[in-house]
């Protein structure tokens, strides 16, 4: 009995927790990328927290939002789940003990007519189940590790994404006011010469036209922006107002590397993608299911010893022991050991499913890069050219060899180039983006900043 109560004191006790959807709204509005939690975290991880007035670059914000995420909050708890449950799997099965006082008032020259029967259970697992289910859990805990790992490379990809769309959004707003004002003056020199009659009306209409073309588009890069700033905010897991004051640094997308297009980066990727591991796993687990099945044709022990205390002077005490076991008579559990089969079996197809799409993906986004990269290259080719041309003009224009009207076409022709240089730029490292999640790289992510990403809480 003294043995029981200790056992029972270090039993867990329940402690409610209960969730408000009005405080985590007030918590998620009160998120601020000036918190003293994340800027312990990002100190944590080796990288130093920007000072006031300084920019937030790409891998400060990943970080940020490796802080935040309410989606890696919930892939951690999927992984402590999981590794709860090889907890679970391991714990061997609990004796019992039964204890049925009965009443015989029949029995001759006994004064006491209670009898007080105890027996025991005590199960024992036969043909190595636990160790496959201990085995089983195990893989499941894995492709959950892999699948935090995926979450973390989906929430990079978000935050960089969103960051990309900020800075296109904006570049190419400050281009398209450029190039209003060179079209505005393009309208007016038109305008004049309509006037004069040294111009049609045709022509008037049709600079009127790109005018309004481009303003249209300023305005839609305009919304863009904003819609970029939303983007981001809720990449990072924090309210837009946490973005309100704070300067943003693009520097990192600028650069075009060319380590990810190696050979070997592909050949390991093909092995070591999130995606990848956790197909593996799952498949790992099924074949531990299938030996746990195989092995369930073979009953379990239960041993039953007993003992019957009478108070009395008759039969006084009876010792027994027993032991039970199920007979394999109507059926060797073939049902289990077919599912296993074909839960191993699906398993086997996903993974070659995964392992192929993720071929296709990253010789998809390496071939898109390249073209990217050498389109980069034409425009770079083309605004050399359009930028002697208007150096050209403005010369002539000045020498008195052509009218001025020529200096805001060619004015107009340089901005058009630019922005299509942008574009190609834009589009490159959206390319670069789409390489970066395929391949999946420690070029890219190391493997400190995945382990920065597994040890967050989730913020208070």
């Amino acid at each position: 009995m003294a043995s029981m109560l200790v056992a029972l004191g270090g039993c867990a006790t329940y402690h409610a927790q209960p969730v408000s959807a009005r405080k985590s709204v007030a918590m998620f509005n009160g998120r601020s990328l000036e918190s003293p939690g994340l800027r312990a975290f990002l100190e944590k991880n080796r990288v130093a927290a920007p000072m006031a007035g300084d920019a937030w670059n790409l891998k400060q914000l990943t970080l940020a939002a490796f802080y935040y995420q309410p989606a890696l909050s919930e892939a951690r708890a999927r992984l402590l789940a999981a590794q709860a449950d090889e907890i679970t799997t391991g714990e061997r099965p609990n004796p019992s003990i039964s204890v049925t006082p009965s009443y015989d008032s029949g029995i001759p020259g006994n004064f006491s007519p209670w009898l007080v029967p105890v027996s025991f259970d005590w199960p024992i697992e036969t043909a190595g189940k636990r160790g496959y289910r201990m085995a089983g859990a195990r893989h499941l805990a894995e492709a959950a590790r892999w699948n935090l790992v995926g979450t973390v490379w989906r929430v990079r990809s978000e935050v960089r994404t969103a960051l990309l769309n900020l800075y296109a959004a904006g570049q190419t707003e400050s281009l398209l006011a450029r190039q209003q004002k060179a079209e505005r003056k393009v309208v007016r020199m038109l305008e004049g010469q309509f006037a004069a009659g040294n111009a049609s009306s045709f022509e008037v209409t049709q600079a009127r036209i790109a005018l309004d073309t481009t303003t249209i588009a300023r305005q839609a890069a305009a919304g863009r922006y904003l819609q970029a700033r939303v983007a981001l905010a809720a990449a990072l897991g924090v309210p837009l107002s946490a973005l309100d004051g704070v300067r943003l640094s693009f520097d990192s997308l600028k650069n075009f590397p060319r380590r990810l297009t190696r050979p070997e980066v592909r050949r390991r990727a093909l092995l070591e993608r999130a995606d990848v591991r956790s197909a593996l796993a799952d498949y790992a687990a099924s074949q531990s299911e299938l030996q746990l099945q195989i092995a369930n044709q073979y009953p379990d022990i239960h041993l039953g010893p007993g003992y019957a205390w009478n108070n009395g002077n008759a039969g006084d005490s009876q010792w027994t022991l027993g032991a039970t076991l199920t007979l394999p008579i109507l059926n060797q559990n073939q049902g289990g050991i077919a599912r296993a089969r074909a839960r191993r079996k699906l398993a086997a197809a996903h993974f070659l499913t995964v392992q192929t799409a993720a071929v296709s993906r990253i010789d998809s986004a390496l071939a898109g890069y390249r073209s990217a990269l050498k389109e980069v290259a034409t425009t770079e080719r083309l605004l050399k050219n359009l930028r002697r041309r208007l150096v050209s003009v403005r010369a002539q224009v000045k020498a008195g060899e052509v009218e001025p009207l020529a200096l805001a076409n060619a004015e107009v022709a340089f901005n058009a180039g630019l922005q299509n240089r942008l574009d190609a730029l834009i589009k490159a490292q959206q390319a670069l983006g789409l390489l970066e999640d395929a391949v999946q790289s420690p070029l890219t992510l190391s493997a400190s900043r995945l382990r920065a990403s597994e040890t967050a809480s989730t913020p208070k």
